[in-house]
């Protein structure tokens, strides 16, 4: 056997507070950060200074879009973030009184405390719109956030972190979900060593269409990687299967199936998971390389003006924990060894405040 996929032999339980229960966090609520009115005047005020010199989104540095006590907290979030449980809310921003335009400065600016903003997307997207626009969401040229439909537990393609920013909820559903890969890693771990190991071996993924120069329209990852004592994953199962489309791609095993659907188990698990009803204002960040998230099917209003509306950011965070080479065949690495994002040759970052 290749021994680029082989399972690994020398699995561990994780130890980290990123193990966590979803009935437990469901019991506390220092995972929660309300703003306060001294927070929201300073974003006002941060982003009147941001006006005044006339900067565009994304030329925006931390020193532009100063917080003096909110910049502090948001710090200590992003510690928690990376070295604890590794998710936090943050509660109320004004978004029902501010403009479209103030709200996203006031996002990105808190982001430029979290991390560098990073494309999404092969339309350069680093503002990202989560949001139905009608597309299919097995169709391998579109993603699961582009649609109504139930996202199954999942990580993002190529981040550190993930925020997202609730504008405006559904009509009914679109219950976010979320649970500790490490949790679950060490519960597949105790029942199931023999699927443990099957999931430190190499899985084939679809690019979905977004392909660097020089890249196979596909790519192998373990789903959970162990390296320098972390232990981090990679889970999109419809990317997984949409990679069957490809002939020379192995056909997957039932073993790597029965895995998978263990994953899917444990974290729809009432014990394990973590729900999350979004409110206008809420900002739910996670720690992508260690949580899973989900989302249920939801029922829109039929006013454009009133659907269901989030909009999101990817980070790269250089004090992240140090990740194996081969995660870079498909993410790619910045200066510092980060992920870069969805990057295609020729595409700019694009910061749009409507869908596009």
């Amino acid at each position: 056997m290749n021994e680029a996929l082989t399972p690994r032999d020398d699995i561990v339980p994780i130890e980290s507070p990123a193990v966590w229960l979803g009935r437990d966090m469901a019991a506390r609520n220092d995972w929660m950060y309300p703003l306060s009115r001294a927070d929201i005047s300073e974003l006002e005020e941060a982003i009147a200074r941001v006006r005044a010199r006339g900067l565009e989104m994304l030329e925006l540095q931390r020193e532009d879009f100063k917080l003096p006590k909110l910049g502090a907290v948001l710090t200590g979030i992003r510690h928690e973030l990376i070295d604890g449980r590794g998710f936090a809310l943050i509660r109320g921003m004004p978004v029902d009184r501010w403009s479209r335009e103030d709200i996203a400065l006031a996002f990105w600016g808190m982001g430029r405390y979290l991390g560098e903003a990073i494309m999404q997307n092969r339309k350069g997207h680093v503002l990202g719109h989560v949001t139905d626009i009608g597309v299919d969401v097995d169709n391998p040229r579109f993603r699961g956030y582009q649609s109504a439909a139930n996202l199954i537990p999942h990580t993002d393609i190529a981040s550190d972190l993930v925020a997202l920013l609730c504008l405006r909820p559904a009509k009914s559903g679109g219950l976010s979900m979320i649970a500790s890969a490490s949790a679950i890693h060490n519960v597949i771990l105790e029942r199931r060593p023999d699927l443990a190991r099957v999931l430190s071996a190499p899985y084939f993924v679809d690019r979905r269409e977004e392909v660097p120069e020089g890249k196979k329209p596909y790519y192998s990852l373990p789903v959970f990687n162990r390296h320098a004592g972390k232990t981090t994953v990679v889970y999109i199962r419809r990317f997984v299967e949409s990679a069957q489309r490809f002939e020379e791609v192995p056909r997957l095993t039932d073993a790597q199936v029965e895995a998978m659907d263990l994953i899917d188990e444990l974290a729809f698990d009432d014990d394990i998971r973590l729900d999350m009803d979004f409110r206008p204002g809420d900002i739910q960040i996670v720690n992508n390389l260690i949580t899973l998230h989900s989302r249920t099917a939801y029922e829109d209003w039929p006013e454009p003006d009133r659907r269901r509306h989030l909009l999101r950011l990817w980070f790269a965070v250089q004090e992240g924990w140090p990740l194996p080479d081969v995660y870079f065949d498909r993410y790619e690495a910045d200066a510092h060894g980060r992920p870069r994002g969805v990057t295609v040759p020729g595409i700019p970052p694009v910061a749009a405040l409507e869908p596009v």
